[in-house]
């Protein structure tokens, strides 16, 4: 019997192979970078890049395909309808707006007083070395005003790091996944938050459990839908401000709280 290690790297790569082939989908495209799948397609795909992902949790590619597949058909529309019951929700949706380096223009960012939203967002980048530019662009989901939606979505998470002050290493990914859960119920972001602590050593399971998850659970269900917030807009208010306007608690953190068990040792 094979070993199920191998199995899952087979399935892993037998899932790549399958992702480039329905990259060139014959189905009729809503819009040009759209994929269309049929639902086999989209089963075998989520599932795939599911396995795929728990075995390496750095493919970024691999992660939006597993977001994408898993938010169709409710969860995206309900996202979506969560825009359009909103007056801002609205203005995004009419606008379109796109979050990249050229539209932010992150030098000028840097420049803006401390303690902005600007300058919080740029100083984060900069301090975890990532870039607004490296977002995967939706190709799995058919709607094309809720592929803005999840897009728009995928482009805020950086903001949601650098409000919350939660840095990229695993377990602050882990905290901000099931934050945003709680606040979006975007399904791959719960699966991310409950699969991926198994790969962690226990006391950083203990600490997701004690503080970061609960920090998570409660923020993320109490406070103002994210997908909401027009970033661009309030770049220059203060970050203390918008989280309290937006009911969100800064969590403890987490480097610290890693650079005092080390010390302790």
């Amino acid at each position: 019997m094979m070993r199920p290690i191998i199995a899952i790297r087979t399935v892993a790569r037998f899932t790549g192979i399958m992702i480039r082939k329905y990259s060139t989908s014959p189905l009729k495209k809503n819009y040009p970078e759209h994929v269309p799948l049929n639902t086999f397609q989209r089963l075998f795909l989520a599932v795939g890049s599911g396995i795929y992902n728990f075995i390496d949790p750095r493919r970024a590619d691999l992660i939006a395909v597993l977001g994408e597949t898993t938010a169709t058909p409710y969860f995206i529309y309900r996202l979506r309808d969560v825009m359009l019951s909103d007056p801002t929700g609205r203005r995004i949706l009419r606008e379109r707006p796109r979050i990249t380096s050229v539209s932010l223009n992150i030098e000028e960012l840097k420049t803006y007083p401390e303690n902005t939203i600007g300058r919080v967002y740029a100083e984060w980048l900069e301090k975890e070395g990532v870039s607004p530019d490296t977002r995967t662009q939706v190709r799995y989901i058919d709607d094309e005003e809720c592929a803005y939606v999840m897009q728009r979505y995928r482009e805020c998470h950086d903001f949601y790091h650098a409000i919350t002050g939660l840095p990229i290493i695993i377990e602050g990914e882990i905290s901000l996944k099931m934050f945003e859960f709680a606040n979006t119920l975007i399904p791959m972001t719960g699966l991310g938050a409950v699969l991926a602590p198994l790969r962690l050593k226990p006391k950083q399971r203990e600490r997701l459990r004690s503080i970061y998850f609960p920090w998570a659970i409660r923020n993320g269900a109490t406070a103002k839908p994210l997908i909401n917030v027009y970033w661009e807009k309030l770049l220059q208010e203060d970050v203390d401000k918008v989280r309290n306007d937006l009911g969100i608690e800064a969590p403890p953190d987490l480097r610290k709280l890693r650079k005092a068990k080390i010390s302790r040792l």
